[in-house]
């Protein structure tokens, strides 16, 4: 047996009776030891609301003796009584938090969200008591600029430099004035986020659009009828659909619905989401946001928010961001401008009497789709089946790496809806836990994100890591198999690539394992993953017909095949807006900003097509104002794509997307390595050179520039 699956304790927090008496917490599952099977998991079937609030005070207290028995050791600083310490510190906190983030996307009630409000600026002020620590970070510092440092490994050369990186990013260098600003704003700004977040879900749980009547259903598929129907009957209102205010429902409709007033009323109730008068609005908290932003970044000694944050990244400045972006902006444009020719043709061709508007995009483009690929989603869809398609994963893992998913009895969820399964190597060796939360639910965010529980490591003995996907696709009714669109589909596949990263992880220190790697390159093997959809061999065998359960026919394969870069233009620049607005307002430094005009006076000035809308207008943009984490970053996707699309075509250069061989490389290389070395390293390693911007290019249709403009 596995060293993880021996005995029922969580090997990274061992605490004891005493240690938790000592801050006046005895009896709270988010702060005892993780029991059971797998080196334990989170008791998510015990937790209740009110154990959050006190389980952070114990979890705090205790984070800051183990720190405090660090900065106190008498001995000179070194990499095991500092740096080695500083990472089995905090377990418990980590733990907690862990859950804690479970609460706020899945399962946020008013009653959490009341602990949200309470908890976001303690938690932000008690992350820059560690950061601003002078006493650790003098430790720290110390072995940092020691000549004995390279004697390290390399990958302890590596955590080093991760760590007084991130202290010195965090205002370790400050005077005290300073670090008590930095730290208002970051106490500030975690109640922002938290507040933006808030009223975004709001908005979502509160504009759904009502059907009562069956001809508001005409052009809708029977899956999306379906789908209203379950969701009406949730919500009390049996015998009418109910279409919510979320992407996995709102863009379905627009796709689909012959109802060109219900498609418009649909659409602006999406895009209006966080922007609304009133206690609702987020605009006032963007303005907030982005002047504290840029005077932090001012504080810490940058030019603005923007160099911050890509500082540590693989573009390294904004301005190598912009360049890529904006080198892709132009052929976008000019595709969106075929695209909408097209459409407007068909709609001509029907009597239509109108231009094409932003909702009427997605139905005329399914109908150009038909007309030129003969390839009618309605005609897939059927094959798409939520429970084929993640067998469909698991099966493509398990060719590609050996891997094997058996499903986890007697796992604690926090919901029916979650499932789980353990992750075995060819070999049968435990790489960790995969928990699967697939449905939209009140109180559970929008999108699709991939969370880690607990992060791989072995330097104190072998940990796997827990990781989940969760999305927020319509749940069908009891009787029925959820069918999912092809875009869909590569969401969910997108989002297993992020959880294969955390299950590849093979590092020694936590902090460099699995995805805590420059977001910019997180999303290669999320991406990289979403090319095994479409491959004929998978499809063959998952894409089953949910009546018939017969195969996808082959012809229609193909036809998926040729229409692979049907449709470019809008997707691409719907996302490039959105990232070039980003980046232009982390660049703006002390400007003041008034949202609504600078994102109209901004996509004016880009030429933005008026058929299309940013994919993420500014009141509802929670990849850079529900917390740090995309802010100046949205960009990464671009950039991630970029090698993602090289990578594709080193596959196709080997044979196919199941070359083992390549597989192999791709897993030593890129996927185990976390952040053990500099990415741009990691990419050279698996591909052998750099990545260019051609395979993007060629993939999505546009043509590739000269070198000279690149």
């Amino acid at each position: 047996m596995h060293p993880i699956l021996k005995g029922g304790v969580h090997a990274m927090v061992l605490l004891t009776l005493p240690a938790l008496a000592t801050v006046g917490l005895t009896a709270n599952p988010l702060v005892e030891p993780w029991t059971g099977p797998y080196g334990g998991v989170p008791p998510f079937d015990r937790v209740q609301v009110d154990h959050f609030a006190p389980a952070f005070e114990a979890s705090m207290a205790l984070y800051r003796q183990e720190l405090q028995a660090i900065t106190d050791n008498p001995e000179a600083p070194s990499f095991e009584n500092t740096i080695a310490a500083f990472e089995r510190a905090g377990r418990t906190h980590s733990q907690v938090r862990a859950v804690y983030g479970v609460w706020s996307s899945s399962l946020s009630s008013p009653e959490f969200q009341a602990v949200e409000r309470e908890m976001a600026a303690k938690l932000a002020a008690f992350r820059d008591e560690i950061m601003q620590n002078a006493k650790l970070f003098q430790r720290i510092e110390a072995i940092y600029e020691s000549p004995d440092k390279d004697a390290l490994t390399a990958e302890q050369q590596r955590l080093v430099w991760l760590h007084h990186t991130e202290f010195v990013r965090s205002g370790a260098k400050l005077d005290e004035t300073q670090k008590a600003r930095v730290s208002a704003i970051n106490q500030r700004l975690a109640a922002l986020f938290t507040a933006f977040s808030q009223n975004l879900l709001a908005d979502e749980e509160q504009g759904a659009t009502v059907l009562a009547e069956e001809s508001e259903l005409a052009g809708l598929p029977d899956s999306l009828r379906s789908a209203a129907e379950a969701e009406a009957e949730r919500q009390g209102m049996a015998g009418k659909w109910v279409i919510a205010n979320t992407r996995s429902s709102a863009e379905p409709f627009l796709t689909y619905s012959d109802r060109r007033d219900l498609r418009e009323k649909v659409y602006r109730s999406f895009v209006s989401r966080g922007d609304h008068e009133g206690d609702r609005d987020n605009k006032p908290l963007i303005v907030e946001i982005l002047k504290l932003r840029a005077e932090r970044a001012r504080l810490l000694g940058y030019a603005t928010h923007a160099h911050w944050r890509l500082e540590d990244s693989m573009a390294k400045t904004p301005e190598r961001a912009m360049q890529l972006m904006e080198a892709v902006w132009t052929p976008a444009v000019a595709r969106v401008r075929e695209e909408v020719a097209d459409m407007q043709r068909i709609a001509d061709a029907e009597g239509a009497t109108f231009r094409i508007a932003p909702w009427d995009y997605r139905y005329y483009a399914e109908k150009v789709r038909k007309a030129k690929y003969d390839l009618d989603e309605n005609q897939v869809k059927p094959y798409l089946q939520l429970e084929q398609l993640r067998e469909g994963m698991f099966w493509a893992v398990g060719e590609l790496f050996g891997w094997e998913l058996r499903p986890a009895p007697d796992v604690p969820v926090y919901h029916p809806d979650v499932r789980v399964w353990e992750v075995h190597e060819i070999d049968g060796r435990f790489l960790g836990l995969f928990y699967f939360d697939p449905y939209a639910r009140p109180g559970k965010r929008s999108g699709a994100w991939m969370s880690s529980y607990r992060s791989q490591e072995r330097f104190d003995g072998e940990i796997a890591t827990l990781v989940s996907n969760n999305s927020n696709f319509l749940k069908s009714t009891p009787d029925q198999a959820a069918l999912i669109s092809w875009i869909d589909a590569e969401t969910l596949f997108h989002e297993f690539g992020h959880a294969m990263h955390g299950l590849a992880s093979d590092v020694n220190y936590p902090s460099l394992s699995g995805t805590r790697v420059p977001r910019d390159f997180v999303e290669l093997p999320s991406q990289l993953f979403e090319h095994w959809l479409a491959t004929p061999e998978l499809l063959n065998r998952f894409a089953l017909h949910h009546q018939t359960q017969q195969p996808i026919p082959a012809e229609l394969v193909q036809r998926i095949e040729r229409a692979a870069t049907f449709n470019q233009g809008f997707a691409t620049t719907e996302f490039l807006a959105s990232g070039l607005l980003d980046m232009k307002l982390h660049l703006a430094g002390d400007e003041p900003i008034d949202p609504a005009a600078f994102e109209r006076e901004q996509l004016a000035a880009l030429g933005m097509p008026e058929e299309i809308v940013m994919r993420h207008r500014l009141p509802h943009f929670a990849h850079i104002f529900s917390s740090d984490s995309y802010s100046a970053g949205y960009y990464s996707y671009l950039w991630a794509d970029t090698l993602t699309a090289d990578a594709a075509e080193a596959f196709r250069e080997a044979g196919g997307k199941y070359n083992r061989r390549l597989a192999a490389r791709l897993l030593e290389h890129v996927l185990a390595s976390g952040n053990t070395r500099d990415p741009a390293e990691s990419y050279r390693k698996f591909r052998g050179r750099d990545a260019t911007i051609d395979a993007l290019m060629r993939e999505r249709g546009f043509p590739v520039p000269p070198v000279a403009d690149r």
